[in-house]
Order: structure tokens, then sequence, then C-alpha cells
């Protein structure tokens, strides 16, 4: 029997990924060790495979079939644009993408004036203001801290993840248009889906059970 292979997104998402797992009889022994300097966990028996991957890679590695499934927030798929199948909604991480900025920028928005967005996520950002928007915009893509940019002065507002909204708040911005909800999502390789079909879709059963 050959390893299904799982690529799960470092840290909370990996975590509440295991818990659900272990809920369905899907354990690994190897991953509860904090001091684990391993990058690959086995479980033998179930013949599975886990390693953990940084966000944005999570997709990548789905899309080349380095990985049979993937969990990965819905960001992250948006942004990447790889091929693959987004299969399920797992329910949790949930926030949304929206664009903020200080009040004195609803206007602009209202208006489709020419603005610069500051963003972690230039294709989301993108598809937002051309597609459904009809609103040209100058994307500048940022890495750090996104509040810092209408602060400054960099940008006009920004499209960022919004979990609880205090950072926006302590920093005088505010939510002015929600773009679309997020969550955590199962995605699948496509020739995975094929090649392993059953045992795929088999899980996914009993994920599913696990959530009702």
């Amino acid at each position: 029997m050959r390893y299904l292979t799982f690529a799960l997104t470092k840290g909370r998402l990996a975590k509440k990924t295991m818990d659900l797992f272990r809920r369905v009889g899907i354990t690994c022994q190897e991953m509860e060790d904090p001091d684990s300097r391993k990058l690959i966990f086995t479980n033998e028996e179930l013949g599975l495979r886990f390693f953990l991957a940084k966000g944005p890679d999570v997709p990548t590695y789905v899309e080349y079939g380095a990985a049979d499934i993937g969990i990965v927030g819905k960001d992250t798929i948006m942004e990447e644009q790889r091929k693959l199948y987004e299969v399920m909604d797992l329910g949790f991480g949930k926030c949304r993408m929206c664009v903020c900025g200080p009040a004195s920028a609803q206007e602009l928005l209202r208006h489709q004036e020419l603005i610069r967005v500051a963003t972690k996520y230039p294709n989301i950002a993108k598809d937002y203001f051309y597609n459904k928007k009809h609103q040209t915009v100058e994307i500048i893509k940022l890495n750090g801290s996104i509040e810092l940019a209408p602060i400054v002065g960099l940008s006009e507002v920004i499209v960022d993840i919004v979990e609880t909204g205090t950072t926006l708040r302590e920093n005088g911005l505010s939510v002015l248009e929600e773009i679309c909800p997020l969550s955590a999502r199962v995605v699948v390789n496509q020739v995975s889906m094929r090649m392993e079909n059953e045992r795929i879709t088999g899980l996914l059963k009993e994920l599913k059970k696990a959530l009702e």
C-alpha cells in the first residue's frame, strides 16, 4: 500500500487538524513529541505520512504531487492559484478577508478613485478590485505589519485578514468592505483524486461525520 501524504500548515492549523484526525482514529505518535527534529512523520499501520509546511507552500506541494492532501487556509488557496481540488471546508480557523482603512477612505472606495492598496495578498486584491469592483488601483505588496501602510501614508487602504479587528481599532482603522469569509480547507492533488479515490473519499466521509 502506498503512503497517503498530507501537507499540514504549520502552527495552529496543524494542531487543530490533528485534533480532528484523532477523532476519526488517525493518530501520529511521532508528531506528539514537541522536541522532534523530524520533517516527515509516519503512521506505518495506516500507511499515512505527514509533514508540516508554511501556508503558502502547501498548495504547491499538493499541485506537484509531493503531497496527496493538504490542509490550508482559503486565503492561501485564493492567493496561490494552484491547480488542485478544494474538496472540503473544515470550518475552523474562521476569519474574513477585508478591505480596511481609516474612515476617510470610505469615500475613495465609493467613488472608485485611483488609490493605493497595500497587502500580503496581491492576487486576491487584484481580483477583488479589478474583476469584482472594476476599480483601477495600484497594489503594493508588503510582508510585514500591513496596518502600518495607511498610517504612514504608503497606501489609502489595505487588504488583509481580519479575525477580531482589535489590531485595526488600536490603529484607528476599520473594515470598509468584506471580500470573503475564510476558514481551513482540504485540498487534493488532481492525480491522487483519481488514483486513490476510494481512500480519499473514505477519509473525507469520516471527517465530515466528525465535524457534524
